[in-house]
């Protein structure tokens, strides 16, 4: 039976987010705080019990995701300002030529988000994309768009990015089923959203390279490209020996124990990610002649964005624990599914909805995974399909990128568009992001 008292306590509190995210501009970190609390309040939870839950959901959630988020802020920071992106994009362009640029691009904005955030990603290879159009005479789009598209399918899908890392956290999800599943759907969302859309769009809007930017980038201490791809495969390929040992599949390998504890330990994600930034500051720092103190002030500088994804992704586990203890999550569930609504289309569409309305996809995503958390709460769902929740998350929050969202304005004024042509270009991208994403989480739900 739905207890509708309970359902007004939860429309209540996403309506006193939204309006003090929009309308008020209150820090999102703030704004999740004060609506779980309004939660609490309305659905007649005591006043104490509400700060005990607090600092419940806030402890359970930070730690794990801030030594990851933290961990990957630091990785990305020299990875960047070592000029490593730039090899990596450069390097990719040389073997693939200018006849498939597009498809090269969409792969190094694809490699390049998993340690480095979007933004700092598009201001970095933007460069690149603009020689091209100088040196081709095509629109600007049609090298912009598979570049952004690859940028932000990562950002959204594969961790250790810190979005999809949280959400993983949040619903207790097994990283290395994440960022296989994110692999599985998040490539042919960059394609159909990158080389595919781009190919079209490019013909309908011509754009050239703004007069007013300047495209030269130089790096005196450029590593080689195998370096980096090597450095950003690490982290990744060990978190996945750690799922596959511990899946039914790596129950029957012939070592012991012992060894098998060990490669569980070097495929954690915390120990995965100090690898990966021990080498980097070697062999990306010292190496290329870097000072430490250099290296301090470029680690330390990084955190500080680190922190702001912390806090917010702790409040987001704040908002799912009154949830839970309310006994919102299951009348949610119970009345999504008298509605004939799964966890996935439920998933997707709460992530979808807020950031629609919101614009910030971090947001949209810890906020999501809050209520999805609460949602199956009572019921028994396996590694894979919690993965799936994950990606399902992720592709809600990639929709609709309108003028409510920071990257529609960093695309808008990068690329030298109208607001109407990059609504038709980006916005529609994102949105293809999104549905192509989730239906590759819909056949991966049937197919296993």
């Amino acid at each position: 039976m739905i207890d509708y008292s309970l359902l007004f306590a939860v429309l209540a509190g996403i309506a006193i987010l939204l309006i003090l995210i929009l309308y008020f501009k209150i820090q999102a970190f703030l704004s999740l705080l004060m609506a779980s609390i309004a939660v609490g309040l309305l659905a007649g939870m005591p006043g104490m019990m509400i700060i005990e839950n607090i600092q419940k959901g806030m402890g359970s959630t930070l730690g794990y995701i801030a030594v990851v988020v933290g961990l990957g802020a630091m990785f990305g920071a020299i990875l960047e300002s070592s000029g490593g992106v730039q090899s990596l994009a450069d390097y990719i362009l040389s073997k693939t030529g200018e006849k498939r640029a597009s498809w090269a691009l969409t792969a190094t904005g694809f490699l390049v988000s998993i340690p480095v955030f979007f933004d700092v990603g598009f201001v970095i290879l933007v460069p690149v994309v603009y020689a091209l159009q100088k040196k081709t005479g095509k629109s600007l789009l049609y090298y912009g768009l598979p570049l952004l598209a690859g940028l932000a399918v990562t950002h959204a899908f594969i961790p250790p990015t810190p979005g999809p890392v949280a959400v993983a956290s949040i619903l207790g999800a097994d990283l290395g089923l994440v960022i296989l599943a994110g692999f599985i759907a998040g490539i042919p969302a960059a394609i159909i959203a990158g080389p595919v859309f781009a190919g079209y769009i490019s013909k309908k809007i011509h754009v050239e390279t703004p007069s007013f930017i300047e495209s030269e980038v130089s790096y005196s201490k450029i590593p080689s490209p195998g370096i980096i791809l090597a450095l950003v495969g690490l982290p990744l390929f060990l978190i996945l020996i750690n799922t596959y040992l511990d899946s039914p599949l790596g129950a029957n390998i012939p070592i012991t124990e012992g060894i098998k504890n060990g490669f569980k330990m070097l495929g954690h994600p915390f120990v995965a990610l100090i690898l990966a930034n021990l080498l980097a500051w070697y062999l990306l720092g010292i190496k290329k002649g870097f000072s430490k103190a250099e290296l301090l002030a470029i680690t330390s500088s990084s955190l500080g964005t680190a922190g702001v994804i912390i806090l917010i992704t702790g409040a987001g586990g704040v908002f799912k624990q009154i949830l839970t203890e309310t006994g919102a999550g299951k009348m949610m569930a119970e009345l999504m599914m008298n509605y004939g609504f799964s966890a996935l289309f439920f998933a997707f569409l709460a992530a979808a909805a807020i950031r629609i309305m919101q614009g910030s996809a971090t947001v949209a995503m810890i906020t999501a995974s809050g209520m999805t958390a609460a949602f199956i709460e009572d019921s028994v769902y396996t590694n894979w399909q919690k993965a799936l929740l994950v990606i399902a998350i992720a592709a809600g929050a990639s929709i609709l990128s309108h003028v409510n969202d920071s990257g529609f304005w960093l695309v808008n004024k990068y690329f030298g568009l109208t607001e109407k042509q990059t609504l038709r270009s980006w916005t529609v991208a994102t949105t293809l992001i999104a549905i192509t994403g989730f239906c590759m989480v819909l056949l991966m739900s049937i197919w296993t």
